[in-house]
């Protein structure tokens, strides 16, 4: 089983609220929002304000990815605005178990990002402490970005690493998820596909996108 998260960093910015809804709709699973602060990565965008303003408009599950610097000066403040659940990064923390236990203590989901180059060697004295992994499979902070393939063997050895040790732990996977390489990280392992270029774009509807996406997977290895 796989979930779809929409990634709104490709969305239409005037209209988030209508895009976010149009994925809803279309059967996505779950609402990406991107925080980025221009210093861990290089760009600026989103807040709790956005977090905020979607909330009333969906039910589905909304999902702060902070990639951001000391995220923990922010971790009450988008729990706040109605996050499910907070995504922060390895490589952004200087004490990943103090912030993850933090997030913990807010009552939402505990997600830990790595980077491409980030070793899962990281998560070996955390995996009691998260929810999801969530394996970046391009460099954080731009959309659009071309898959990095060497990323499916880290998923694959994430997979067993979690198998051998009985972690219900859950696989998220985003950069670069499309038609192509959503087959290839589910069945590497993945269980969350967030996609943001490949449902956002004008080449077809967000439904349309979405359907696609999901039979992309679902005709290669079912569900």
């Amino acid at each position: 089983m796989f979930v779809i998260e929409a990634s709104i960093l490709s969305a239409d910015f005037a209209r988030l609220g209508e895009q976010a809804r149009e994925a809803e709709a279309a059967g996505a699973e779950g609402i990406q929002i991107d925080v980025m602060d221009g210093h861990f990565v290089p760009s600026i965008g989103f807040g709790p304000a956005v977090v905020w303003a979607l909330r009333p408009l969906v039910d589905v599950k909304l999902d702060a990815h902070l990639m951001v610097l000391q995220p923990e000066r922010h971790l009450a403040a988008f729990v706040e605005a109605g996050a499910d659940r907070l995504i922060v990064h390895w490589e952004a923390c200087l004490h990943p178990h103090d912030v993850l236990k933090s997030i913990r203590g807010l009552g939402v989901e505990v997600g830990l990002a790595i980077n491409p180059g980030t070793s899962l060697k990281v998560l070996e004295e955390v995996l009691d402490l998260i929810d999801v992994v969530q394996v970046m499979t391009v460099n954080p902070g731009f959309g659009g970005q071309p898959f990095i393939h060497s990323q499916l063997d880290k998923i694959r050895h994430l997979r067993q690493m979690l198998d051998d040790r009985g972690k219900a732990v859950s696989i998220a996977v985003d950069g670069g998820i499309d038609i192509t390489t959503a087959p290839l990280v589910v069945r590497a392992g993945a269980t969350i596909l967030v996609a943001g270029s490949s449902i956002y774009n004008r080449a077809a509807p967000v439904a349309e996108n979405i359907a696609r996406l999901r039979a992309s997977v679902t005709q290669t290895w079912g569900e």
